[in-house]
């Protein structure tokens, strides 16, 4: 992908797009063809690190022990003491909430397994338990503002049962540049877990929150996306 290609497009995506009253999401989108999902080797799960932050404040939870706690109220957005979790796993709805309201979860090591139990069975389905992959499970002396900088600019690529990636790569008020930074980044990430790499890659879309999705080929370049009920008029006035 070239950056001035996905510069220019997402200058004509905005103009495009209907203007809303509030800053609006870009959103990437990669459909993938050729790959079988039931086989692990296959499927993509993988966290994705970006140049840019994605314009809207990552939000982040730290459940640790009195090691970290000092530094996890300083540069995160909640921190749990390990001492206060059995009030978590004793209310479900409370843990929820905590879930709801966090993108991403840091855990310490050590403690690993009384977060396992006390946040598991709400974090675990919905994709959020604290992650060595992205960085998330850390020592008792981890530089915690490093990791909250990290996850500024961290997202997450997920193919395991439907071949459809979707991730936020900015907001429409950030710089042309660093919005089409982070989409070559993720896409230069992502070809290298697909089997076969660009060529498992069928579309790839940009779209803002309230917008129809664009479509760009593997240069960057803008391409004309077929409206069905247009074609359908079409065939009707023939």
């Amino acid at each position: 992908m070239d950056i001035k290609n996905i510069i220019k497009s997402l200058q004509d995506i905005k103009k495009n797009s209907p203007q809303r009253k509030f800053k609006q999401t870009i959103d990437v989108i990669f459909t993938l063809k050729d790959i079988d999902l039931k086989k692990q080797d296959q499927q993509v799960d993988f966290y994705a690190n970006m140049h840019y932050t994605k314009g809207k404040k990552v939000k982040v939870a730290a459940l640790v022990g009195p090691e970290l706690m000092s530094s996890a109220k300083e540069v995160c957005d909640v921190a749990v003491m390990s001492d206060d979790f059995d009030a978590y796993a004793k209310d479900k709805k409370k843990t929820k909430q905590l879930a709801g309201g966090h993108d991403f979860f840091i855990a310490q090591a050590n403690i690993m397994a009384k977060v396992a139990q006390s946040f598991g069975k709400v974090l675990g389905p919905k994709g959020k338990m604290p992650n060595p992959k992205a960085g998330c499970v850390v020592p008792p002396n981890a530089n915690l503002k490093a990791l909250m900088e990290k996850l500024q600019k961290t997202v997450k690529m997920i193919a395991k049962t439907s071949p459809m990636i979707q991730v936020a790569v900015g907001t429409e008020d950030m710089k042309d540049e660093q919005v089409a930074d982070n989409i070559k980044t993720i896409y230069d990430q992502l070809i290298h877990h697909l089997p076969g790499e660009k060529n498992n890659i069928q579309k790839i879309l940009v779209k803002l929150t309230m917008g129809k999705p664009f479509k760009i080929d593997d240069k960057g370049n803008l391409v004309k996306v077929e409206n069905p009920q247009e074609k359908e008029e079409e065939k009707s006035e023939k």
